[in-house]
């Protein structure tokens, strides 16, 4: 009888299946600008800028594209991979780094267990394919995004985290083809860090661990 009255426990099985499931729950739960916020931070690490601290910059949101399909809104390549996680849907926005001059596509591949997630991501990001392997980018009419499109994409980066697979893709606001951007080492660094810096920081946001569930002290809870 005693025990009985003692508060629930959940197993260590449970926690993990109720953890999971909140983490895969955000991107229907969550507002699209909590998803995709206004701005987000990044910086160039001081190493690229020969000097002793680091460059804290800003991208801002031009625009989020209606829930996106695994298949189209992504290469074929990319397709295959994430068909193969059972990938169910993708949100995608666009965003304007803090010069006006680089626009980024961020693209959330929605699996249904981070497993499968994070399998999906390391074979996109180890497979030799450039850019082929990536998330299409969102034009955004009357933007600096405007004219972002496949032919245009210059760098791409992946990471996956929690149940999600997120992708960014990174290009001209001035609609130039991709070119070889380690002709010129300081617009490589700092595109570098836009797409990696968004990418992490989308991912930090929306696979973060949450809070591990305990049940409240009292009986049958």
């Amino acid at each position: 009888m005693a025990h009985e009255l003692l508060p629930r426990q959940f197993s260590l099985a449970q926690q993990q299946l109720i953890m999971t499931w909140e983490m895969s729950s955000r991107w229907r739960a969550d507002p699209a600008g909590q998803v995709f916020p206004a701005s987000i931070g990044y910086q160039v690490p001081a190493q690229f800028l020969e000097g002793t601290r680091s460059l804290q910059l800003t991208a801002t949101r031009l625009g989020i594209a209606p829930q996106g399909s695994c298949r189209s809104d992504v290469s074929p390549a990319a397709a295959r991979v994430l068909a193969a996680g059972h990938c169910t849907a993708l949100l995608r926005a666009t965003y304007v780094d803090a010069s006006q001059s680089m626009v980024v596509t961020l693209g959330i591949a929605v699996l249904p267990d981070p497993k499968f997630a994070l399998t999906a991501a390391r074979q996109l990001s180890e497979a030799d394919h450039g850019l082929a392997l990536m998330v299409r980018p969102f034009p955004v009419p009357g933007t600096e995004a405007a004219r972002f499109r496949d032919d245009e994409r210059q760098l791409d980066y992946v990471v996956g985290k929690g149940p999600y697979v997120i992708m960014s893709t990174a290009g001209f606001a001035d609609g130039r083809p991709h070119v070889e951007l380690t002709i010129d080492r300081y617009y490589y660094q700092e595109m570098t860090s836009l797409v990696d810096g968004l990418a992490e920081s989308i991912a930090w946001r929306i696979g973060a661990q949450p809070v591990v569930p305990r049940c409240p002290g009292a009986p049958g809870c």
